[in-house]
Formats: structure tokens, C-alpha cells, sequence
């Protein structure tokens, strides 16, 4: 079941729980929307409350200006949950959903008495992993090759020319935020850190998802998985299992 909140546009419940005992709040990659984690959750223990963030350029959102700032849409999203920390509540992203996490947990962690139970970071390598990339400055084809690289888009919607010209403002949008995107020198949270990568993703080397551990001063799990860019499609079983074992 998909239930968009009323009070805002920034989150959608995935199967709501009324005796929830914790929240799981998942963090889109770039081009992605919140329905990307609709078959994830099926993983999920059901006494969970799983909301997906939505950014703004997409789907029930497509009216709206993509935001290009990742800071700014860390901001917007910390803003938005503020609500919802009524649970002991884990962050899982994705790619730019991960960086987002990292980013949200630092905002919501300025209140000295909340601190998330665990970020998941999922297909991105660590914030001060600095890379130069510069996708978003490709024409509407060069960006279309980069998604085919990562495999991350249904080749039935690569085929769809009609499709992704609508829908390129937001995928450009997105990785204008992410490609332009550092973080502050030393910035860590209190949350600790569970990251999961795939071992042949050109985006993201066992080094560079290794080095997520200099950012939080909690403890830091790391699962490599056979795959590349988006492995989590292909064991959506064993990273459910993985998510669950942090919202315990």
C-alpha cells in the first residue's frame, strides 16, 4: 500500500503500521523517486513505519523546480521530518539518497536529543571521497549514457525518447545537486553508519566506501555485494534483512 501524507509532499508511507515501534525513512538516487523502494519494503519488518522521500521534479511533483543544492534539499527534507521522530528512526539511501542521509542526519542532530538509530548508505562512496564529475554538464544523451552505465533504469524506459525528455529536468537537477556537492572538512555524525556497495560499481571503490567510517563517531558496518551500481536490485531479500537488523 502507497499512502502520500497529506500535511506534505516531501514523504510517502509504504505500509502503514499503527503499532509501529520504528521508523525508516529512504533517500532516492539521483533521477529516482520514492517509489523506488516500494519493492524493498516487502523485506521489512511489519511492525516498521516506512516513509520514502519524494523530490520535488517528479512524478506528483513534476510541476515543481528540482532543487539543485544538495544542501538545500537537506534542508527542506530535515524540515519536513521533523514530525516524525517520534520513532527510533534509521535513514537508508541510495547513491545521492546516501550523501542526502549523511547531510539530513547532520541537520537533525543539532538537536542534542535526537539522534538517528543508523544511517544506511547504499551505492555511494564516502563525502569527503571527492570525485570531479560533471554528468549534469553532458547534453540530454551524454546524461542518458551515464544511466545506461550505472543499469539503474528499466531499458524500457531508456527506449522511451518521449519519456526521458520529460523527465530529464529532474535528472539533471539531481545530479547538478550531487556532482556539485562538498562536504564540510571533518564533518561527522553521531549516528553510527552500516554502508553497502557493490563490488564491481565503477562509482564507488572499496576504498572509497571504506572511508564512510571517518564520518561518525558511532560504530561502522560495511557489506560488499556482488553487482555494480545498483546491486541492492539484485538482493533485495539479504539488504532487506540488513535494513531490519538496524531498525531492531
Amino acid at each position: 500500500m502507497i499512502e502520500p501524507l497529506t500535511n506534505t509532499p516531501w514523504l510517502i508511507r509504504f505500509r502503514p503500521s499503527p503499532q509501529a515501534r520504528t521508523r525508516l525513512i529512504c533517500l532516492p538516487h539521483a533521477g529516482g523517486s520514492a517509489s523506488f523502494y516500494f519493492p524493498m519494503t516487502r523485506a521489512i519488518a511489519p511492525d516498521t513505519d516506512v516513509l520514502a522521500v519524494q523530490y520535488p521534479g517528479r512524478q506528483d511533483r513534476r510541476s515543481e523546480p528540482c532543487i539543485t543544492d544538495l544542501g538545500a534539499l537537506a534542508d527542506e527534507i530535515a524540515t519536513a521530518l521533523q514530525p516524525w521522530l517520534d520513532l527510533p528512526t534509521v535513514l537508508f539511501g541510495h547513491s545521492m539518497g546516501a550523501t542526502l542521509a549523511f547531510e539530513v542526519a547532520r541537520r537533525l542532530e543539532r538537536d542534542p536529543e535526537f539522534t538517528p538509530r543508523r544511517i544506511v548508505a547504499s551505492g555511494r562512496r564516502a563525502p569527503s571521497a571527492h570525485r570531479d564529475e560533471t554528468v549534469h554538464q553532458r547534453d540530454d544523451d551524454g546524461i542518458i549514457a551515464e544511466m545506461r552505465l550505472l543499469s539503474g533504469t528499466d531499458a524500457r524506459i531508456l527506449a522511451d525518447e518521449e519519456f526521458l525528455r520529460m523527465a530529464m529536468p529532474a535528472i539533471r537537477g539531481d545530479y547538478t545537486a550531487v556532482e556539485t556537492y562538498r562536504v564540510e572538512p571533518g564533518a561527522t555524525v553521531r549516528a553510527p553508519i552500516t554502508v553497502l556497495t557493490g563490488d564491481t560499481d565503477v562509482r564507488t571503490s572499496a576504498e572509497e566506501a571504506e572511508a564512510w567510517r571517518r564520518h561518525t563517531s558511532g560504530d561502522f558496518e560495511l557489506h560488499t555485494f556482488t553487482g555494480g551500481h545498483f546491486f541492492l536490485t539484485d538482493h533485495q531479500e539479504q539488504v532487506g534483512r540488513i535494513v531490519s537488523g538496524c531498525l531492531l
